[in-house]
């Protein structure tokens, strides 16, 4: 039994180690999209 106990946690994690199936990238959610250009300065005679 002790020898077993060291090994525990080493099964637990191949365990989870694709437990849900292979992964997959995250999905963008949903939203406002501003695309555009813009330009701000200062205009003046010294």
């Amino acid at each position: 039994m002790t020898r077993i106990l060291p090994l525990l946690p080493l099964l637990a994690l191949l365990a989870a180690c694709g437990a849900d199936g292979a992964p997959e990238a995250p999905t963008p959610t949903p939203g406002v999209s501003i695309t555009g250009e813009v330009r701000a300065g200062v205009v003046g005679k010294l």
